[in-house]
């Protein structure tokens, strides 16, 4: 079923409903919590979810909703909501606005809609399957970029990649030109918007990254996984975003040598 103007409306006021609920704890009390494996949490996450979740009930009780901090609801219409109220809790509870709210609609395990949404800098990119990206409602593009030496690559952290996955990127890392950590959602706005060329993760999960695919591929770009396959509900959560898909190639092939060139 496509992608219909209501459903577009519907996401942009989940994401306004999940600003809403996190400013107030933006450099504020927002009650720091630490979850079972170690992550952070807080009442801003927790808070954004619940009203997302609320609107979604209210207004589309047939479809599923996966949310990163209450988890599943199962649904009949085929269609699952996708959130991640606070993608980025650390660079939040620094009091850094790069963090952002991931909304995605996806059907049959492929995203067809994707939201990042910052409340704070009030900055939204909204994917539409098939539909050019908006970055505050006007086209975003991603830039063209002749050769890997001349790529701005971003990571939210090396300390999430397993040992073969470090030496992967450190290995993507020396070819580009310039690489920046931290960012997370933020960096594929960024990419859809032309400022930087590549990000590359892993270990993220569907809430992580359902969002981010309609943005990047509607503004120009491709997201694969770390062996070129398309992302969907499946993924193994090892994640390539390139704002020139002629690029894929190249940052495979580096990223291809994990574990096998230890010797050099």
């Amino acid at each position: 079923m496509p992608v219909t103007a209501a459903d577009i409306a519907l996401a942009e006021r989940l994401a306004d409903a999940a600003g809403a609920a996190i400013l107030p704890y933006f450099r504020g009390a927002h009650g720091l919590e630490a979850k079972d494996d170690q992550s952070p949490v807080t009442l801003a996450d927790r808070a954004a979810e619940e009203a997302m979740r609320k609107l979604i009930i209210a207004e589309r009780p047939m479809d599923g909703i996966q949310g990163e901090e209450f988890g599943m609801r199962e649904g009949t219409s085929g269609r699952l909501w996708v959130l991640d109220p606070i993608d980025g809790t650390r660079a939040f509870i620094a009091g850094r606005p790069i963090f952002g709210t991931l909304i995605a609609l996806i059907e049959e395990g492929w995203p067809l809609l994707g939201i990042i949404d910052q409340p704070v800098t009030r900055e939204r990119w909204l994917g539409v399957m098939g539909r050019p990206t908006l970055f505050n409602g006007k086209p975003a593009a991603t830039r063209r970029c002749r050769d890997l030496d001349q790529a701005i690559l971003a990571t939210t952290s090396p300390a999430l990649f397993g040992d073969d996955q470090l030496h992967a990127f450190e290995h993507l890392d020396g070819a580009v030109m310039s690489t920046v950590l931290g960012g997370d959602c933020y960096n594929y706005g960024c990419v859809a918007s032309g400022w930087m060329d590549i990000v590359v993760e892993a270990g993220l999960k569907l809430h992580d990254f359902a969002a981010l695919v309609p943005i990047v591929e509607g503004a120009g770009g491709r997201m694969c996984d770390w062996q070129g396959d398309p992302l969907h509900a499946g993924s193994d959560g090892e994640v390539i975003a390139a704002g020139d898909p002629a690029r894929i190639d190249d940052i495979l092939e580096a990223l291809a040598c994990r574990g096998h060139d230890h010797g050099h």
